[in-house]
């Protein structure tokens, strides 16, 4: 197909939105300001020991990382923010890539899928903060940490005052810097309210310094008026180079999931603040990446679960931290070959939205509090305070109360953040309400620890118009709606759940579901006992207002949603997702994904008329006082099979007589890489243009019966990581393939030798450059071989060419970028885009039965029409036969999606976003797939599949 038509065919997919409820629109970008010239602006977003304030008001930044390199699909953007913003999320933290942009020294893109004006206002009118993190360098376990592939040639000290990198990484940053600027909410066009400035950078020498200065002052010429922050685990909290607000990275439970019932202590964030700063988590385990081979991501899910959420995010609320940013709130896909060496193509990373956009049981968890984070305004001025009396020594109470309001916010956890024991304790506190010592009123009263577990529990609070004394149960939410007020009260299911409201005269409890034991004690406390189990609800009154108590176990708070509308907010009961909220002239227009259970209730002032997803709702009266309706049953889905595949046997390069005269001659006898060449000429492939996936090269000798033509070749290949792997054939005649990065010597078998021109031909792969995390050039380390020394020949006798992607350098799919494609025939080719390829195909089934080792190529079409009014998510999923040895990369309509390795693994299923992936019309799948040995086998079954929640 030409160019021009696969890049319509390509934009068209990127814009679709069918698999969303209502379209998608793109906001333009407007005209950058000119660049501030102080160095200390003033700034709308302000912050001391206690917390950041927006306008002098202080806010709660809870914060997930996301990733647009790794969503590319710019429709999807907002489906992420909006499950952000409904999961209790008022902030996302975002890395820029200076790669994903840069294809070539000089040569920026912010169209198309690397549009940030587009992503910073979906994350505006999603109605979150945005702290931006341009890098330079930002690791993030993306291919050379995030520098361009080109810096992979460039002797440059990387992060330093090195005046050519300096030169470098300025120009990116006045690049994304005037974008980020005018995004900012000093500006009133945006919400980003921090800057981050680099990237867990430590040293704090003096040179460090003055690098952390340079671009400091850098972003502040670029016009960033915003707090500048870091990552820098306190190295700049003070002096030359310090930044605004300086914050901690930290992941206690390290990157091996393969033990996930196996915790680690909690640390105690209480002391990491600089002087009159808030403490802040820059980034806080989300979850863990995985190494090819590793246990899969399901597993790191298991050891970064909701219990660790319950026990480690709530021990850094009362450590006093008020900025909270979890890496990763959603991973998403590495998607071409962007992933680091270590890495595959997932980048799941256990989060609480999977890379299919679903919702792991940890996003509930972290709902939870977020919503009580933002109900509870006392906590963000609260300070260390005197702990309750516990009567079990196995469990601690870490208290904070806020001096002003006299609440009091007590965490009950074990003392051993590990432990996994049941324990059951009771607490007396002493509140400005009185003393209450809180023991068991019926039996199986106490708080219980069930195993791993905390309880964030309130005393002394106003909830609205409503004093609550305390309660065991933990407070999700609470909101005036229509003249009364609403709280929502949760714990574990079965356990027992206590409250006391203070009244200055005897209230009415009018039980409305579920089984609740109301008493009137003391002539001024009403006391409520009751189980979590469902949604029992209270109503109280003859107080200032009304009050109705939801009492929820932690389940049912999982259908339980909040959004704010400008008459105020509204909370709904049902559904699998509440996306936004709209109240105009009395009509309340809804937007969500319907679940498995139609009812929903919906509590919001004055709403007379409700429309889900632009359907008018027929509503009933609820004994709540709320409004039950139906939501529209999501129509069946059924996903056809992937048959008629055909198949295309290439590797033209293995044959002698391949024409290879417009390949690069290897010639070259210096590089800029760390790694030393084992012979001459230097065969690195970035030392010809080449970064990405596979590189030929193609050795020339004569043999002539002469005693000093090779008998052999010794060869030293490095692919990075344990994904790697090489195969080598002489004159068409395999000599052998190697997985990884070891030493082979290869012995020429005389039968294979011909008189004239001989040809050896090496196919590698490049899985990826690694990072600099330690500012030592490791992006420059070599990819393809390092080594090729004949053997019983001089060091010269045989003269190599080199091809990998086509055009090389700088020579980009205007769509899809610098990371999509290497440098395999067919994707030279085009066969992996569209209908390239001709008719040469021939029909084929899986499993394949290929015998020989080389590289195939494998297609399919398949159209799709799914239901217009749910969010689908589908994937690819390969199963093979055990034995196969083989590697495979996955093309959907043309995008790189999936490096496989059969007999390694760990991942099998591969998820397609949609605009990639086109719902509603016809898809090509194509697979290339490289066999290593001559055993019987080749590519397995692939299927589609519909992801669900974890």
């Amino acid at each position: 197909m030409p160019m021009n038509a696969i890049r319509r065919r390509a934009m068209r997919l990127l814009a679709t939105c069918a698999s969303l409820a209502l379209p998608i629109g793109v906001v333009a970008a407007q005209s950058a300001p000119a660049p501030a010239s102080a160095p200390a602006p003033s700034s709308r977003v302000t912050f001391d020991r206690h917390s950041f304030r927006v306008d002098g008001n202080r806010v709660y930044l809870w914060s997930g990382e996301f990733h647009p390199y790794r969503l590319p699909s710019p429709a999807l953007w907002r489906d992420i923010f909006e499950k952000m913003k409904a999961g209790g999320f008022n902030t996302v933290s975002i890395y820029f890539s200076w790669g994903y942009h840069s294809a070539a020294p000089g040569r920026y893109d912010f169209t198309g899928i690397r549009d940030m004006d587009r992503l910073l206002d979906a994350a505006r009118d999603a109605g979150l903060y945005v702290i931006a993190r341009p890098g330079p360098y930002i690791n993030a376990e993306v291919d050379s940490g995030g520098f361009p592939l080109w810096l992979s040639t460039r002797p440059v000290r990387n992060r330093s005052t090195d005046p050519a990198y300096l030169a470098l990484a300025d120009e990116w940053l006045g690049r994304i810097d005037r974008i980020i600027a005018r995004h900012q909410i000093d500006g009133g066009h945006g919400t980003v309210i921090a800057y981050q400035v680099e990237n867990e950078f430590y040293d704090g020498s003096d040179a460090g310094r003055a690098y952390m200065a340079h671009l400091e002052e850098k972003a502040r010429a670029d016009g960033i008026t915003v707090p500048l922050v870091g990552n820098h685990n306190g190295t700049f909290v003070s002096g030359v180079g310090a930044v605004q607000v300086s914050g901690w990275d930290h992941y206690p439970q390290g990157f091996d999931c393969s033990s996930p019932n196996r915790w680690k202590p909690a640390p105690d964030m209480a002391d990491e603040h600089g002087v009159d700063q808030p403490i802040f988590a820059a980034e806080y385990q989300g979850g863990a990446f995985d190494p090819w081979g590793g246990p899969g991501y399901a597993k790191c899910a298991e050891l970064i679960n909701d219990r660790f959420a319950d026990v480690f995010y709530k021990s850094n609320v009362a450590a006093g931290a008020t900025a909270q940013n979890f890496y990763m709130v959603y991973g998403g896909t590495s998607w071409g070959w962007q992933a680091i060496p270590q890495n595959y193509t997932s980048y799941d990373y256990g989060a609480a939205i999977t890379e299919a956009r679903r919702f792991d049981p940890k996003y509930h968890a972290m709902k939870r509090i977020g919503y009580m984070l933002a109900a509870l305004p006392p906590l963000l001025a609260a300070d260390a305070a005197k702990p309750a009396r516990l009567d079990d020594p196995a469990a601690i109470d870490i208290a904070r109360t806020d001096p002003a309001s006299g609440t009091q916010f007590h965490l009950i956890r074990h003392g051993d953040s590990t432990a996994q024991a049941i324990t059951a304790t009771h607490l007396a506190l002493e509140t400005r309400d009185g003393r209450y010592p809180v023991v068991p009123q019926q039996p199986g009263t106490a708080l219980t620890l069930d195993g791993r577990s905390a309880k964030l529990l309130v005393a002394g609070a106003d909830l609205g118009a409503a004093r609550l004394v305390y309660s065991t149960s933990e407070v999700m939410t609470q909101a005036t709606i229509g003249g009364r007020d609403v709280v929502v009260l949760h714990g574990a299911r079965g356990t027992a759940g206590e409250t006391v409201l203070r009244f200055g005269r005897p209230p009415v409890a009018r039980t409305l579901a579920g089984s609740v034991e109301a008493r009137w004690e003391n002539g001024r406390d009403l006391r409520l006992n009751y189980n979590h189990q469902g949604l029992a609800r209270v109503l109280v009154t003859g107080g200032a207002r009304p009050l109705l108590l939801l009492l929820a176990d932690d389940q049912a708070t999982e259908h339980l949603w909040r959004q704010e509308t400008a008459a105020g907010p509204v909370l709904l009961l049902g559904s699998d997702l509440l996306r936004k909220a709209e109240l105009t002239r009395g009509t309340l227009a809804l937007h969500g994904d319907a679940g498995a259970d139609p009812a929903i209730e919906i509590f919001a002032a004055s709403a007379t008329a409700v429309t889900w997803n632009g359907k008018r709702l027929a509503t009933t009266p609820t004994p709540s006082d709320g409004l039950a309706a139906t939501l529209p049953t999501p129509q069946p889905v059924v996903l056809p099979a992937l048959d008629h595949w055909t198949r295309r046997a290439e590797a033209p390069e293995i044959q002698p007589g391949f024409a290879d005269g417009t390949w690069r001659a290897a010639n070259l006898t210096a590089s800029a890489s760390i790694t030393k060449p084992g012979s001459l000429p230097v065969l690195f492939a970035d030392d010809y243009g080449f970064h990405t996936g596979n590189t030929w090269y193609r050795g020339h000798f004569r043999s002539n019966g002469a005693a000093d033509a090779p008998t052999g070749l010794r060869l030293k290949v490095q692919s990075g990581g344990d994904g790697g792997a090489y195969t080598a054939w002489l004159n068409g005649h395999l000599l052998g393939s190697v997985s990884g990065n070891e030493v082979a010597s290869f012995g020429f078998p005389a039968d294979a030798l011909r008189r004239g021109d001989n040809v050896v031909s090496v196919l590698t792969v490049n899985m990826g450059h690694e990072e600099d995390y330690n500012s030592k050039g490791e992006n420059r380390t070599a990819r393809g071989i390092v080594a090729a020394v004949p053997i019983g020949a001089p060091a010269d006798a045989i003269a190599w060419r080199i091809q990998g992607r086509r055009g090389g350098e700088g020579a980009t799919d205007p769509v899809r970028g610098p990371y999509n494609e290497g440098g395999l025939y067919g994707e030279r080719e085009g066969w992996h885009l569209e209908r390239g390829g001709g008719a040469a195909w021939k029909p084929a089934t899986l499993p394949a039965v290929d015998a020989a080792a080389g590289v195939t190529w494998y297609r399919t079409e398949v159209a799709l029409d799914l239901p217009r009014d749910a969010d689908h998510s589908l994937g690819l999923v390969i199963t093979d036969p055990p034995g196969r040895h083989y590697r495979a990369t996955l093309f959907v309509n043309g995008w790189q999606f999936g490096n496989y390795v059969s007999d390694l693994g760990p991942q099998h299923s591969f998820p397609i976003p949609n605009g990639v992936l086109d719902p509603n019309g016809r898809n090509t799948i194509a697979i290339a797939v490289w066999k290593l040995d001559g055993s019987a086998g080749g590519l397995g079954d692939v299927s589609l599949t519909r992801y669900r929640d974890r």
